[in-house]
């Protein structure tokens, strides 16, 4: 664990809603430093940074280009905080530019830049010119699967998108960034033990919720349901790209050496990755592959 209050900081500035943020340098580079979210429901930090840092690691284990993080401690005046540094990806003349921006400048569509209707995301694919269509639909439906192990609830418009190179006018994919909203972040030990010990709530986080922040008809995408129908062939074939990749054996070392958690807490990610994995990309990759 790397204590990150002793690193120089700058006055770099993050946007976002979830947790503070500075800038520092770690190793002569720039790094976003994530602190906790705090609990909507109850009194105390929520484990957004090792949520963010869980979803990241299991980003990169597949081969979706994301964003380097390292887990630490940061001192405040309340206490010691577990902190989440997130390597800058931007540089001297490239700047992120998330999607809802992408959206709204495509002036002859009538989907706004923030809405996460499906269709409409699908409608701007096509009309934009400045990305391949088939690089930008193929991480938009890696992402989706993804998301869909890691019961990522958040992944809307202003949390995905591209670089700008400003001096080319070019734009490129940026890395995945922004998973601290998976791994149901907001549970605490009480929540953690039930889930663990009730079979109906096991199966409801992994069949009912997390939904997705894409929707269709207005209402939030459930992971199982949509991606064991394999009505839509640009999410099947996202699945048989990263399906083979998953080494759940891999991913549970990965929890097992974060020195943070506790016994409970390991137990709790491994169960859960492994039963969303099992009874959804499992079961719906089977289907699609006939076996």
């Amino acid at each position: 664990m790397i204590d990150f209050a002793r690193m120089p900081t700058l006055h770099k500035a993050y946007g976002g809603a979830n947790g503070k943020k500075i800038s520092i340098v770690y190793n002569n580079e720039i790094y976003m430093l994530k602190f906790p979210a705090v609990s909507v429901k109850k009194a105390g930090d929520t484990n957004s940074c090792v949520c963010e840092y869980l979803g990241c690691r299991i980003f990169q284990s597949v081969g979706v280009p994301v964003q380097e993080v390292l887990l630490g401690t940061y001192t405040t005046s309340q206490g010691q905080k577990i902190v989440v540094a997130c390597k800058d990806f931007t540089s001297q003349g490239v700047v992120l530019q998330d999607f809802v921006s992408t959206k709204n400048q495509i002036i002859d569509s009538e989907y706004q830049g923030c809405k996460t209707e499906l269709s409409g995301i699908l409608d701007i694919f096509d009309k934009q010119s400045a990305i391949d269509r088939e690089e930008l639909s193929q991480r938009f439906w890696d992402m989706f699967i993804v998301d869909a192990l890691i019961g990522n609830w958040d992944r809307h418009n202003g949390n995905w998108g591209f670089l700008y190179n400003t001096a080319a006018d070019e734009l490129s994919l940026a890395p995945v960034y922004d998973c601290g909203s998976c791994l149901f972040s907001q549970a605490d030990m009480t929540i953690i033990e039930s889930i663990l010990s009730d079979k109906n709530e096991l199966n409801d986080r992994v069949y009912n919720r997390p939904t997705s922040a894409i929707t269709v008809n207005g209402k939030r995408i459930n992971y199982f349901d949509f991606i064991s129908s394999c009505d839509n062939e640009e999410c099947s074939e996202a699945l048989k790209r990263i399906f083979p990749k998953i080494d759940i054996t891999h991913l549970e070392n990965i929890i097992d050496e974060i020195p943070v958690l506790n016994d409970l807490q390991k137990q709790f990610y491994k169960v859960i990755v492994k039963q969303r994995y099992e009874r959804i990309l499992r079961y719906s990759y089977s289907k699609i592959s006939g076996k």
